[in-house]
């Protein structure tokens, strides 16, 4: 599809758009807070995208890493503009994980989910992205990696701690 969008196939990109969409969405709301300015941000990042799609090469690797690795460029000179101040909140993330239980489950969901992402805001900036690239976008280590600028052994070591101060803040009955 990349070859064919690089070919000026617009229907090959506009299938990039769809297959990668969600994933580049959601790491921006999960990051920027404000659903709106999510909704631009990934607008703007796969407007950019089309405009570089020539420069793509092939590296073995997913092009869903590219995409997200433009958006977080874009977060990145968002929050240095000074127009905005990173942080993260539940409410939108939550609305993306629709509950097949009953009110009660999803009440209990919501609970849990606002604890976990409480306590992911506790860790340092580097294990918050990692943890959201790895679980919360369903990134790989080698995906995870590229766009962190790290090679796959410091991803790993950088989950590994991630994972384990997460177990040390979560209250008992969430671990």
């Amino acid at each position: 599809m990349v070859r064919s969008a690089q070919a000026g196939d617009m229907n090959a990109f506009s299938e990039l758009f769809d297959r990668y969409y969600d994933v580049v969405f959601r790491y921006v709301l999960f990051r920027m807070n404000d659903r709106t300015l999510a909704e631009d941000v990934t607008q703007e990042t796969f407007l950019r995208a089309l405009r570089r799609i020539s420069s793509v090469t092939y590296q073995g690797r997913d092009i869903g890493a590219w995409f997200v690795t433009i958006a977080r460029n874009l977060i990145f000179d968002h929050v240095k503009s000074s127009r905005y101040r990173l942080e993260s909140t539940t409410s939108d993330i939550v609305e993306l994980s629709p509950s097949t239980h009953g009110p009660e489950q999803q009440v209990l969901d919501m609970a849990t989910n606002e604890e976990l992402l409480r306590c992911i805001r506790k860790l340092n900036a580097d294990q918050q992205e990692c943890i959201s690239l790895r679980f919360l976008q369903g990134l790989s280590v080698a995906e995870t990696a590229t766009i962190m600028d790290r090679n796959e052994g410091a991803v790993k070591a950088l989950q590994h701690r991630a994972v384990r101060r997460l177990a040390q803040l979560l209250p008992e009955g969430l671990r």
